[in-house]
């Protein structure tokens, strides 16, 4: 037996069950109706067919989750098999009840014939389905032991040549390990010798490189002393233009300030002179007029210093104003 047969017997077991429970749901529809419909009030009588369908649903819930288990290997228990019984035996009393009653032996035979079928079978499937499971696990194992010997003797093979391969790699290895040393040894010796030949050349940069090194620093020390000379005599001659423009600024200060007392003495003066009690002569108030300017003194208070009208002081004002903004507009830069 093989995995083929297996299914085949599969197949048919399925085939047959499903159709002796499609016929036996159908005669007992057509059976148990009417002994239903005729213990049914009138007015229920449209719900006559639903007694058998719920009892026929019943066993065709039993018989294929059985076949289930009995495909997994597995056992649901006892109540399994009590609703198994109970609703063949439903089944078997609903179909032979109006035959029974009307004492009717030849129909009790006739309507126990479906019901008993579908009970057998049902057991019977559910005997077959757990065989072939059987069978099928016995094939599975026996499959997987010819898979696991195929499995072994593979790997032994593999393992052989493995084995091989490496007995050659490592011989292979050897045999280059020994051309490696012996090719770097002479590649160490002539590296030694060009080691030392790069040596001596680089002794010999080295020294070029140390005088070129000392001439540049000898060639820097005497730039950075002329450079050094450069920025002395530069700050030497920076610090006597500033003390020379700080002795300028202290000269200017100073003129500043003299010419600031003699305009607060000639102010003092005009002050303590005090008005004047008669016009003066026009020389001697243009002078009058220009020391009140100086001074800052108000056109008015000029006036009175001089003895002269404030028309004609603030025409003298006017006049000093334009004199000394003339001199400052000609000495501004272009």
């Amino acid at each position: 037996m093989n995995a083929v047969h297996v299914r085949s017997a599969e197949r048919a077991l399925s085939v047959g069950t499903w159709l002796i429970v499609a016929g036996a749901m159908l005669y007992s529809i057509l059976t148990v109706t009417p002994l239903a419909a005729a213990h049914t009030p009138d007015e229920w009588d449209w719900t006559a067919p639903i007694l058998p369908l719920v009892v026929d649903t019943a066993l065709v819930i039993v018989v294929r989750l059985d076949a289930v288990m009995a495909r997994l290997g597995g056992h649901g228990g006892r109540w399994p098999v009590v609703l198994r019984w109970m609703t063949g035996g439903m089944t078997l009393a609903l179909n032979v009840a109006d035959s029974a009653l009307n004492r009717d032996l030849v129909g009790v035979a006739v309507h126990a014939v479906a019901p008993l079928l579908l009970i057998v079978t049902a057991e019977t499937g559910l005997a077959y389905r757990r065989a072939i499971t059987a069978a099928v696990t016995a094939l599975e194992a026996q499959r997987r032991a010819e898979q696991a010997e195929r499995e072994q003797a593979a790997t032994e093979r593999r393992e052989a040549a493995a084995r091989r391969a490496r007995e050659e790699r490592e011989h292979t290895a050897l045999m280059a390990r020994e051309q490696r040393e012996h090719e770097a040894r002479l590649a160490r010796e002539a590296a030694e010798r060009e080691e030392r030949v790069r040596r001596e050349e680089r002794e010999r940069e080295q020294a070029r490189e140390r005088a070129e090194q000392q001439e540049r620093e000898r060639q820097q020390r005497e730039r950075e002393q002329v450079r050094a000379e450069r920025e002395r005599r530069e700050r030497e001659e920076a610090q006597r233009r500033e003390r020379e423009v700080r002795e300028r600024a202290e000269r200017e200060r100073e003129q500043r300030e003299r010419e600031q007392a003699e305009r607060e003495r000639e102010r003092l003066a005009l002050l303590a002179a005090g008005p004047a009690t008669e016009k003066q002569g026009e020389e001697t108030a243009r002078h009058t007029v220009r020391a009140a300017f100086a001074a800052e003194l108000p056109v008015r208070q000029a006036a009175e210093l001089c003895g002269w009208s404030v028309g004609w002081v603030s025409t003298r004002y006017q006049e000093l104003r334009e004199t000394a903004t003339t001199p400052a507009l000609e000495g501004a830069p272009a």
